[in-house]
């Protein structure tokens, strides 16, 4: 799902000419596609991770709750912490996708913001 970031440097350098190639292609355009294609694979990867995020916390719950009912099944603890586990790595994965995103923004506002200028409310 991170295709796009990845390749962004790359996607900009081979689609955003330089100074001497600008009336070759049309800047603001490939840009504003680009910005649309960032914009909804940050909301889509950040949608799935919440869901992932939401989904674990339940089963977190659940699993508390029947380990509070039952304190010596060494079963359902281990499930407990293997869950808890899962949870923690998920969280830990906003931060990533923040840093991704961050990375991503600061790439395309360098080689675009003298072609596109994003609307003011995103």
């Amino acid at each position: 799902m991170r295709t796009i970031d990845d390749r962004i440097v790359h996607e900009l350098n081979t689609t955003v000419p330089t100074a001497s190639f600008a009336g070759k292609i049309d800047a603001s355009q490939t840009c504003k596609q680009l910005y649309e294609s960032l914009m909804a694979a940050h909301a889509s990867r950040e949608k799935v991770i919440k869901n992932c995020i939401a989904q674990t916390s339940e089963v977190v719950k659940n699993l508390r709750e029947e380990r509070e009912k039952n304190l010596d099944d060494l079963t359902l603890l281990k499930q407990l912490r293997k869950e808890q586990t899962k949870l923690k790595w998920m969280q830990s994965e906003l931060n990533v996708e923040e840093v991704v995103n961050d990375r991503s923004w600061k790439v395309f506002n360098e080689r675009c913001r003298i072609h596109f200028k994003p609307p003011k409310n995103e």
